[in-house]
Order: C-alpha cells, then structure tokens, then sequence
C-alpha cells in the first residue's frame, strides 16, 4: 500500500494519492522518512522542491512585470492595478503573485523616479574673538489683542553673546532685516571677510536684498539645514532666556511698550546676565 502511494504521489500528489487509497498523509511521510534515513547514513541530501502546478512560467512572469512597470500603472499599486484589469476583462496574475514579482526584483518601494533632497553639511561655526561669527534670528511677541504680534529681530555675538543689535517691529519684511543688519555692521565698524552670519532658512534670512547686502558688506553668510530645527541653537536659547523671564508680559500693550521692555532686557542680558560657556 505504502509503495503504490508513492508511486501514485508522484504522479497526483501526496494529497490525492492518500485521498484515494485511503491512507493518512502521516504515514506516507514517516515512510519517506524512513527511507531517507536507511539510503543516506552519513548525509542527507534536500530534494529539489516541486514545482507548482499553476507556477507562472518564464514567459508570463516577465509579461505580469512589463504590466506593473508600465507607465501607465508606474504610480499604482498591485491591488488597484488588478482591479482596473479586472473592469477591463483581464486577468494577468493575483495581487499576491504582483508582490511576490516585484519583491523578486526589489520593486516593492516608490517605482516613480522622486525628486530627492540633497544632502546638507551641518554647519559648524567656530568663533574664537568677538565679532567673527553672528547669529540672527526673528521671533514674534503677542500683541495686545489676539491675532496681533510685534516682530523682534536680534543678531547676537555667538562668542560673547552679546546682543549687538536688536529691533522691534510690526511686520517681517526683508528690507527691515537688511535695515537692521547694515546698521550693525557699521556701528561694529565691520571690515570684509572678517564675519560669518549664520541664520535659519526663513524667508526674510535668504530673502535676496539680505543676500545682496551681505555680499557687498564682504559677510560670509550660513544657514541651518532644511526641516532642522537645533542648527541655530544660540539664538533659539537667547529667546528663551527672554521669554522664560519672571517678568515677561503675557501680552504688549503697543510697538512702544514692546521696545521699553526690550531694551531693559537687552540691557541686563548684555552686562548683567551670566552665559552658560557650553
């Protein structure tokens, strides 16, 4: 019985062979085990893996892959890609044998040719003398009412952190940031080649009159990279220090109240406050 099963598994299958003979799947196996072990002492050796009856062959695995890679299902998935052959009375291959097709060929990613971003250096800035390496940046402070804020611009001293200059404004503009960095560079008499400006990528930080103005003054400039947010650490933590502040309004009444409050902190900020060395 066992050798009639078998032979007819070689034929049907294990399945079918058993189904008809009426013999338990389990014993057939423990047979072919047996026979394995008496025939091969010292090694065993894997028998080649049948192939599926309904396996794709050469032929229809490359045509299921020129479908995928087409272009005009480049940008769908196996599953929406099925179901718009099915509404056109075509059937190719199930959705599992897609993946299995495109998993073959390290397919199952984006197939769409993506714009991808370049990668940014970290910026590294060393300052060892004051005014060799500034930091600015713009943050806003609440107005008297909701919906309403004022514009504080601060360039800061990344060596000394010192705030050496500052300004308060009702809007954000380039030309307000150009204003402000022209006036600093002056009173801190400036020579070109000697500073490096560092900000993040806000709109008014590579804005081109800030551009312009930076390279006719002879300042390097640097910015953070793209979707970073601790690139500009020394200006981020001035902000705090200012905002973290016992005494820090909730809400400025007006322009001016905001700038009489700015300049007694900036004042005590700049002689009276203590800078971590980190």
């Amino acid at each position: 019985m066992i050798d009639a099963a078998n032979n007819l598994a070689d034929r049907v299958g294990v399945a079918a062979a058993c189904r008809a003979l009426r013999l338990p799947r389990s014993a057939l196996y423990r047979d072919r085990a047996a026979r394995r072990v008496c025939t091969l002492p010292l090694a065993c050796v894997a028998a080649p893996a049948r192939r599926p009856p309904l396996a794709l062959s050469e032929l229809e695995s490359r045509v299921v892959l020129d479908v995928l890679n087409s272009p005009r299902f480049a940008n769908c998935a196996p599953a929406a890609i099925h179901a718009q052959l099915l509404d056109e009375g075509r059937y190719v291959a199930s959705v599992r044998t897609m993946y299995r097709l495109l998993q073959g060929c390290a397919a199952v990613r984006e197939r769409r040719n993506q714009l991808r971003h370049p990668e940014y250096a970290k910026p590294e800035l060393l300052a060892v003398v004051p005014n060799q390496v500034w930091s600015w940046d713009i943050t806003k402070l609440k107005g008297p009412v909701r919906g309403t804020c004022f514009h504080l611009y601060v360039i800061l001293d990344i060596f000394s952190r010192y705030v050496v200059g500052w300004m308060v404004a009702e809007q954000e503009t380039a030309e307000l940031a150009e204003q402000l960095i022209a006036d600093t560079a002056a009173k801190e008499d400036i020579m070109p080649g000697t500073l490096t400006l560092h900000a993040d990528r806000g709109s008014s930080m590579r804005s081109k009159p800030v551009a312009t103005l930076l390279s006719d003054l002879g300042i390097v400039k640097s910015h953070s990279r793209p979707y970073v947010s601790d690139d500009n650490p020394y200006s981020e933590a001035q902000f705090k220090t200012m905002k973290y502040q016992p005494g820090f309004p909730a809400r400025f009444g007006s322009l001016a109240d905001a700038r009489v409050h700015c300049a007694t902190f900036f004042t005590w900020y700049n002689h009276e406050h203590r800078h971590d060395d980190a």
